[in-house]
């Protein structure tokens, strides 16, 4: 071999190197809750790179929740930083389509001739269309679900996992009297209203109705009123979201009642016991229906360079498909919105039955409604406000607070 030629090839091979990484182009990505999705692109990452060594992306400061994803990506949008690409819960991506943020994907999905819209879900893809355009891809979604600790069920005398908050009431005076002290936490803080809606969904009625308020009548205060027997019947404390789940996973609360989204942190943080979890309970009846949580992932790129934006969609694109709804089925307890990945996930659903609850109750998905209009997180502000009343004791009477949250809404909403 000709050692000079050796060398020149090695040259020209370093100067390509250098090229690919001199010419990577980096795109920049916003998604919420670090203790659930952290693992997940920790996994998912590395086979981004290997399928796009030519894209480097760059991760902002994870937000807080779908709320502060919301009011993140509208104050760099008024700022003019924003990401490539967010990843924003379900009830705000018409926030984002309304004021121009997000980009319509149709034209990327147009120009894809191996891209199968019916790879997605249609209950799950429909979630991310407006105006008859997709603008979000669904990356993750959930419904709620029941987490048992079998162990205190046991010592309780409880042998069957409980169908309705009559049953779970009964269970906490069980669990009382075999000395556990805050038997319940249920999860009536989790973002944008969520299992107030839950309770809605659950008598077949959305919590709003063609913009207008649907929580006035009969629905909406047996919602509150299941909740405050809940509450009472149990003697469940006010945790912050930060905190719910800790005590659970010590084995001080026997029951918590929490996000499928949750499954993979719970089972990785929990005490020495068995964790079961179980379809979410009804009110006197199975549900009717359960608000789909979650996120999907949405172009908000405001950069002219075509290969930036191209990019970003490529970034899009892996983490919607089979492949990225595997990963996040695996790590997290999210569904796959994704066909593509039931092939993939058949074993380890069998190996890992509690992230199939969530699965067995996709006949229920309904919408996750989003309030209209620019007040819409204040409205979930005065709903929050309004349940933590009830947790904390301070309202008593359900048909008082009814109204003043029904007269609260209505200011609120768009005229």
């Amino acid at each position: 071999m000709n050692y000079k030629n050796t060398l020149a090839a090695f040259a020209v091979a370093g100067c390509a190197i250098s090229a690919t990484a001199v010419h990577a182009i980096e795109i920049e990505v916003g998604y919420p809750y670090s203790a659930l999705f952290d693992v997940t692109f920790e996994r998912m990452m590395p086979e981004f790179k290997k399928a796009h060594p030519d894209i480097d992306v760059k991760f902002r400061a994870t937000y807080e929740n779908y709320e502060d994803a919301t009011n993140t990506i509208l104050r760099e949008a008024v700022a003019g930083d924003l990401p490539d690409v967010t990843f924003q819960g379900l009830n705000r991506q018409a926030l984002m389509v309304e004021k121009g943020i997000a980009k319509s994907l149709e034209p990327f999905i147009a120009n894809e001739p191996d891209f199968a819209k019916d790879g997605y879900h249609q209950a799950m893809l429909d979630l991310g269309t407006f105006n008859g355009e997709v603008y979000g891809l669904p990356f993750s979604v959930s419904l709620p679900v029941g987490y048992y600790n079998m162990d205190a069920l046991e010592k309780a005398g409880i042998t069957e996992l409980p169908t309705t908050w009559d049953e779970v009431i009964a269970n906490c005076e069980k669990l009382h009297a075999a000395g556990y002290k805050n038997p319940i936490f249920w999860g009536w803080n989790i973002t944008g209203n969520w299992f107030l809606q839950a309770l809605m969904w659950s008598q077949g009625e959305p919590i709003l109705k063609e913009g207008k308020i649907n929580f006035d009548g009969e629905a909406g205060l047996a919602a509150l009123e299941t909740m405050q027997k809940i509450f009472k019947g149990c003697n469940m404390l006010n945790l912050s979201v930060g905190d719910a789940g800790k005590p659970f996973a010590a084995g001080e609360v026997a029951m918590h009642f929490w996000s499928t989204s949750a499954v993979g942190a719970i089972e990785r943080s929990k005490g020495d016991f068995v964790v079961k979890t179980g379809e979410f309970p009804g009110m006197g009846q199975a549900p009717m229906g359960l608000p789909a949580g979650g996120n999907s992932v949405m172009m908000v790129s405001t950069s002219e360079d075509p290969a930036e934006v191209e990019a970003a969609w490529k970034f899009i694109k892996f983490a919607t498909s089979g492949v990225g709804a595997a990963m996040v089925a695996e790590t997290t307890g999210y569904m796959p919105p994704n066909k593509a990945a039931n092939d993939l996930l058949a074993d380890f659903y069998a190996q890992n039955p509690n992230k199939h609850t969530a699965v067995r109750q996709a006949g229920l998905l309904r919408d996750w409604i989003a309030y209209p209009g620019d007040n819409g997180l204040a409205i979930t502000q005065v709903l929050y406000d309004g349940l933590e009343a009830i947790v904390t004791g301070d309202a008593e009477d359900m048909q008082e607070l009814q109204q003043e949250l029904v007269e609260e809404v209505n200011d609120l909403l768009p005229n």
